[in-house]
């Protein structure tokens, strides 16, 4: 149990009612008794600078009871206690609020970008629905003018503009789409996602080669923060599951560090059973997060 609270609470309250007692011929300690009288009335601060108020209270009371060839100096001591106590009431006070509006701007944030990241998926999926009506319709065109070269030959055209129209559409949201899924990913694991490039596997992150020591499988603090980015941005981008491809020294090792890339992205919200890993022997150490795409 921490005693220093209830120390603190019965020793300002011992001084409270010792506070009339105040000599009258000592101006000086009733005039700064006044404004710790003051202090504790005022709701919004009398809750903080617990010890400061007791340490000025203390310095009053020691300044009541001082003889006159004593007073100059406690009534300089107290003067002080008295101040840092006012100025440590409203310092604390106002970090307080401070800290307050920091994570109401945090949260503010993340719901800004959640919003956003919605909006993008819905509108990838309304353009998904139209390029597949649209293919449809393409289709069912292309049907009824076969017997017809030349008009086959124009429908193709114009199918083959309006497809490449399309999909210039699409890949534009899914470029929007993924870019605010990463910066929600950024801004909810205070992370950075490392460069991506796209293969036929999918989107790819490759962790520094730092991530691991040397014939260790026990990845660093900063790629574990790394890795559960990552695990943020396949959430937010409604990936249907990553892929962990590690190549190390030996095929055992390759494997090791692939799970412990896999424990992170668990730990960072990630399902596991939408984890695939894989680990190989290679002449290089790699490893890679693969986000797969719809």
């Amino acid at each position: 149990m921490n005693l220093r609270p209830m120390i603190l609470t019965a020793a300002l309250a011992a001084c409270f009612a010792a506070a009339p007692a105040v000599a009258a011929d000592n101006p000086d300690a009733a005039r700064l008794s006044q404004r710790l009288t003051a202090l504790d009335a005022d709701s919004t601060l009398n809750t903080f600078a617990a010890y400061e108020r007791l340490q000025a209270r203390q310095a009053v009371s020691t300044l009541d009871q001082a003889a006159k060839r004593d007073r100059p100096g406690a009534l300089y001591v107290a003067e002080r206690r008295v101040a840092i106590a006012e100025s440590a009431a409203r310092t604390q006070a106002m970090q307080r609020q401070v800290d307050q509006l920091d994570r109401e701007r945090a949260e503010l944030l993340v719901e800004a970008s959640q919003r956003d990241a919605a909006r993008a998926r819905a509108e990838n999926e309304r353009l998904r629905l139209q390029a597949q009506m649209q293919a449809e319709e393409a289709e069912r065109l292309r049907q009824q003018s076969e017997a017809d070269a030349v008009a086959m030959q124009d429908v193709e055209s114009a199918l083959k503009g309006v497809a490449g129209a399309q999909t210039a559409r699409l890949n534009a949201a899914r470029d929007r789409q993924a870019k605010l899924a990463r910066e929600e990913a950024e801004l909810v694991t205070g992370g950075k996602l490392p460069t991506a490039k796209r293969d036929s596997r999918g989107e790819v992150f490759a962790l520094d080669k730092g991530s691991f020591g040397s014939g260790k499988a026990t990845l660093g603090s900063g790629a574990q923060t790394t890795v559960k980015t990552v695990a943020a941005y396949a959430q937010a981008s409604s990936s249907p599951g990553v892929r962990v491809d590690v190549t190390a020294a030996d095929a055992k090792l390759a494997q090791r560090r692939a799970e412990a890339v896999r424990d992170a992205l668990v730990a960072g919200g990630w399902p596991q059973g939408q984890v695939q890993v894989n680990g190989k022997a290679g002449k290089a150490d790699r490893t890679e997060l693969v986000v797969q795409s719809k």
